[in-house]
């Protein structure tokens, strides 16, 4: 079962790459990398499954934060500057 979940999450991030890579736009790019650091965070709540430990699903969670967080930031930084 998890090894389906290994190669679902590696799916999506391969074809979040090439939106990200491929993207018409500057936010097509921004929300691609904003997906990568969830399939980011997905990928590290399954090795945590994986291995038996729940220490891993708080660096999960941190990861998944600090993505959002820069997603964010950049957005508003590209917001102000393209006024």
């Amino acid at each position: 079962m998890m090894t389906i979940a290994l190669i679902l999450i590696g799916l999506a991030a391969l074809l979040t790459v090439f939106r990200l890579i491929k993207g018409p736009s500057l936010f097509d790019r921004l929300v691609a990398s904003d997906t990568l650091s969830v399939i980011g965070a997905a990928f590290i709540v399954v090795i945590a499954e994986i291995v038996q430990t729940t220490s891993y699903v708080d660096v999960a969670l941190v990861y998944g934060i600090a993505g959002f967080l820069g997603t964010v930031t950049i957005a508003r930084f590209f917001l102000r500057a393209s006024k």
